[in-house]
């Protein structure tokens, strides 16, 4: 079958003449099957694929132009983003949970709860030292992630000297921290 002969196929497929379509799917299948059959790996999911590839072709058919190119790499594009689209909705099974990863407990042993405890007090304490506006642009910025601009302008200061606030505010801090 030439190439004249699938563009003029899926001519009469746009025009929705279905006996065209039986013959495109007849012609072509077999190829457009092994596209699905070699990105999937799996003759099930491949034969979806194709099923979903000609429905495609029956939608798409008016837009195709036979002066812009040859119909069967039109065709083999379309089975080729289905099997793709196909193979990425797969979702990750487990075969069973004796192969499942170990998850890691995520909650801290006692030991460490308390070190984290005793530095959010050190860093509660030295944050008191900070003066008001200063303690709140770095816990807005380091802690709610606002940016350096918003800050500027919800303080009403320049851009430089928000800049100049924060970092001077974190040399106290870490002084703080080390005593």
């Amino acid at each position: 079958m030439g190439s004249e002969d699938i563009a003029g196929m899926i001519g009469r497929v746009a025009l929705g003449d279905r006996k065209a379509f039986a013959s495109l799917y007849r012609d072509t299948s077999p190829k457009l099957f092994s596209i699905c059959l070699r990105i999937l790996k799996d003759r099930v999911e491949a034969e979806e694929a194709l099923q979903e590839v000609y429905i495609k072709i029956w939608q798409r058919a008016s837009v195709f132009a036979v002066d812009t190119g040859a119909p069967s790499p039109w065709l083999a594009t379309i089975a080729r983003n289905q099997a793709i689209d196909a193979l990425r909705s797969r979702k990750p099974v487990a075969d069973e949970l004796d192969t499942a990863y170990d998850l890691a407990d995520g909650d801290l042993d006692p030991e460490a709860q308390t070190v984290l405890r005793d530095e959010g007090r050190r860093i509660d304490t030295c944050m008191e030292e900070l003066e008001a506006e200063r303690a709140t642009a770095v816990r807005q910025a380091y802690v709610e992630g606002l940016s350096y601009q918003e800050l500027a302008d919800q303080f009403g200061v320049p851009l430089n000297t928000m800049r100049t606030w924060l970092r001077r505010s974190l040399l106290k801090l870490r002084e703080c921290m080390e005593r």
